[in-house]
């Protein structure tokens, strides 16, 4: 009598992360369904793995530091070979070899998880670059390997757009972050426009004044002109991977114009992209997608 084949724990791995992709990235989730299918596995694995050391600081237990230490701990076990229990860091450890990407930014990405266990304000950008360097920049570092580049100048624009999105994901969350004490937009800024956390706290209760929607646009300008430094790079990602990346810097910007829509609300609401404009925003990305699939079958036209 037949049935389902189990899957080895590695493929069960990647099918985990793969899950945690889709329920808390859709975002991620739908740009990356324009990559070749045997590239999706490693970057799920990547999401997987943010995703399990964000809840670590942003749902903490009793001990958040000592759990931190502990992911890092089974992190570098995993990548040396050990034995580990956790799918997640199973699937990671298997990506890391596969493509070759520099274990220290791991470290990086986990320092600056470290930082939100303590730090709840950022006195100026500064500040704050060295926060989403670390939290996002290099998460666009160690995807470069799995999309694959046609020049080393890739790597400074994708660390840039990590960070676009990283400044995007600030915005959109200003009120959920406030909840949980923290306030990602830097006091100097704020400050140019009468704006503390004492205000934003007030535009949580009540309501955003003009102050507040000012000082929201104001970041909301500096988060395009973040894109705009990062999408030159696109151009030198392999032509496979291009509309992926296209379509999820696409599909961000849009959270963007949410904001603006909404008259820059980001106390009250947070700002979705719904379902029927991320699916008109995809459908070029796709039509890319087969051409360059297309492409690379055929191979290169005689004399090109």
């Amino acid at each position: 009598m037949g049935g389902v084949r189990a899957l080895n724990p590695l493929d069960a791995a990647y099918a985990g992360s793969k899950r945690i992709n889709a329920q808390y990235g859709r975002t991620y989730f739908l740009a990356t369904r324009l990559l070749p299918p045997e590239r999706r596995p490693a970057v799920h694995a990547l999401y997987g793995f943010a995703r399990v050391a964000d809840e670590v600081v942003d749902n903490p237990g009793p001990d958040p530091a000592g759990d931190l230490l502990a992911l890092e701990g089974a992190l570098k076990s995993a990548f040396d070979g050990g034995p580990t229990e956790n799918p997640v860091l199973l699937a990671l450890a298997d990506t890391v070899h596969r493509y070759s990407i520099d274990r220290d930014l791991f470290s990086m990405f986990l320092q600056s998880m470290r930082m939100d266990l303590t730090v709840t304000d950022y006195a100026d950008m500064d500040e704050l670059a060295r926060y989403t360097h670390g939290s996002a920049g290099v998460i666009g570092l160690m995807l470069l390997p799995v999309l694959g580049t046609v020049s080393p100048e890739a790597a400074p624009h994708a660390a840039a757009l990590g960070e676009a999105f990283q400044l995007t994901n600030f915005l959109r969350d200003v009120g959920e972050d406030l909840d949980r004490g923290r306030v990602y937009l830097p006091a100097d800024h704020l400050a140019a426009f009468g704006v503390d956390r004492d205000r934003l706290t007030f535009a949580r209760a009540h309501g955003p004044d003009r102050a507040v929607r000012q000082a929201v646009a104001h970041f909301a300008a500096v988060a395009r002109a973040r894109y705009r430094e990062a999408e030159p790079g696109i151009g030198l990602l392999d032509p496979v991977s291009r509309p992926c990346v296209a379509t999820a810097a696409r599909l961000y910007r849009a959270i963007l114009d949410e904001i603006a829509e909404a008259g820059y609300d980001v106390v009250t609401r947070r700002a979705v992209v719904p379902t029927g404009r991320r699916a008109a925003l995809a459908a070029p990305g796709i039509a890319r997608c087969v051409l360059a699939r297309v492409a690379r079958t055929r191979g290169p036209a005689p004399g090109a």
